[in-house]
């Protein structure tokens, strides 16, 4: 469940005490695992894949109710704000509206230049932090356009421009970096606090970074930019099941070669850094790794793209070098090639099944349980996915009928239970299920529907769905088949 889905009277979920209860509710019903969304703030489109930096986390989910304990705030303050009053969605627009109104006036009750604890966080974070916080201070200065629309000078990063800007907008940055301070201290208590019940934080990152984000303005020399700081090439993913016409990202392309002179140097800081906020990473769009897709920047669609070499394993023996053993999740769904395979096999981490994959047509796929190896991942579905209620209504008939044969599924009431159970049974070492499949909600609960903008990361779960009565059921269920 993404922290934007915890309930939360302030419009969106944040590191609240709502945040604390579901943690103890996954204490009580059995659970080890919490798998998250990416953490990073979140721009137009709000999707939490295409984040203004791969390092900063979302201003949003600093809980308002810890500032006005420390006195940042008061409760008037809080509410005085119109965050929206949609139980069971995130109204963005007014989220945005109030979110940086209500932080503004915590940042300027708070002194917090001259805190020691901040100080000393602005310098160990500074390698991401400096470029992050003025990136956003000079994107608001033009009214929150892309870099690439920003006056030449500062697009291209000329020393005696940015120097200029830090000095006219240095208020603003240290409101940036305030922000920042605020959200990693919220988020370590409440990773702690899950740690201590033994549950362990699945982080998520993208492969790519978006190209309207601090990374690629302050590094473009990482990325396959021309000498104006224009993509040359973007990342997405070809025609399939999901779309017609492929999914066109925009992602800025990495400029391989350059990463491995460094010795994947960037790569390394931004992975361990990961590891500073949760016990296991998936790593997004796996297969990017062997070979990329690269569509001509400009391009409407992603029907003309190219597949290009990645890095191959090189750069996860770099990882093991110097990282050590790291625990990593690689999404490795869609159409695979046998090279992307050896590779998966090669570094050892656990892929990913999911059930919602595996009958569609009553044909061997390896997505039905009885050919999944221990090494792997088992969902019910994905962020990308329809819930498993909604999801088997939209079924063909002869998928369902196999579905039911497979499962020896008798009543259709509960269908969702049928699947959770399919996938607490397998021998997966790892089993994760969305939230809304064990609340059993209908497609009105979707995250994301692939390929679309707007309408989507809006499902909020209600205050009182975490019942007694469900954690026993979960808990019952995961004892039963091992898990607990």
């Amino acid at each position: 469940m993404a922290v934007s889905s915890i309930p939360s009277p302030y419009g969106i979920g944040s590191f609240s005490k709502e945040a604390y209860a579901f943690v103890d509710f996954l204490e009580q019903a059995g659970q080890k695992l919490w798998q998250i969304l990416p953490l990073g703030p979140t721009g137009y489109g709000d999707s939490p894949y295409q984040s203004f930096s791969t390092f900063a986390g979302n201003p949003y989910f600093i809980d308002l109710e810890t500032l006005v304990q420390e006195g940042y705030l008061t409760k008037a303050d809080c509410e005085a704000c119109d965050f929206g009053s949609e139980e069971t969605d995130v109204d963005y627009e007014k989220i945005y509206r109030s979110r940086f109104q209500v932080l503004h006036a915590a940042y300027e009750n708070s002194h917090i230049g001259d805190d020691p604890e901040f100080l000393a966080f602005r310098r160990g974070n500074a390698y991401w932090l400096d470029d992050y916080t003025l990136y956003m201070a000079v994107k608001n200065s033009f009214g929150g356009k892309s870099w690439l629309f920003w006056d030449e000078k500062i697009r291209l990063r000329e020393p005696e421009e940015v120097a200029r800007y830090r000095e006219q907008y240095a208020d603003e940055i240290l409101f940036y970096a305030f922000l920042q301070f605020l959200f990693v201290k919220q988020w370590q208590a409440l990773k702690a606090y899950a740690n201590q019940k033994k549950i362990q934080i699945i982080g998520d990152i993208p492969i790519y970074v978006a190209l309207d984000s601090a990374d690629t303005w302050a590094n473009p020399e990482l990325f396959q930019l021309d000498e104006t700081c224009t993509p040359v090439a973007v990342a997405g993913c070809p025609p399939d099941a999901f779309s017609s016409t492929g999914q066109l990202w925009g992602n800025p392309l990495y400029r391989w070669e350059y990463h491995k002179q460094t010795g994947y140097q960037w790569w390394v800081r931004r992975v361990a850094y990961c590891y500073q906020l949760y016990d296991i990473v998936r790593i997004d769009h796996f297969r990017g790794f062997d070979e990329y897709y690269a569509i001509p920047y400009g391009d409407e669609t992603a029907e003309y793209g190219s597949w290009e070499p990645g890095p191959g394993y090189e750069i996860f023996r770099t990882f093991r070098a110097q990282l050590g053993r790291i625990k990593v999740i690689a999404e490795d769904l869609g159409y695979l090639t046998p090279s992307v395979l050896r590779l998966v096999k090669k570094t050892g981490y656990p892929g990913m099944k999911v059930l919602q994959f595996a009958f569609d047509s009553g044909e061997e796929n390896d997505y039905l349980p009885h050919n999944y190896t221990r090494n792997c991942v088992v969902y019910t579905g994905t962020h990308d996915n329809d819930t498993t209620v909604s999801w088997y209504q939209s079924l063909k008939r002869r998928d369902q009928n196999f579905m039911k044969r497979y499962l020896q599924i008798r009543n259709r009431k509960g269908i969702h239970w049928n699947l959770i159970r399919a996938a607490l049974s397998s021998v997966a070492d790892m089993a994760v299920i969305p939230m809304q499949d064990y609340l059993g909600l209908d497609g009105e609960a979707r995250m994301n529907l692939p390929s679309t903008l707007g309408g989507n990361w809006k499902w909020r779960m209600k205050a009182d769905a975490c019942t007694d009565e469900l954690a026993e059921k979960i808990r019952s269920m995961v004892k039963l088949y091992g898990r607990l």
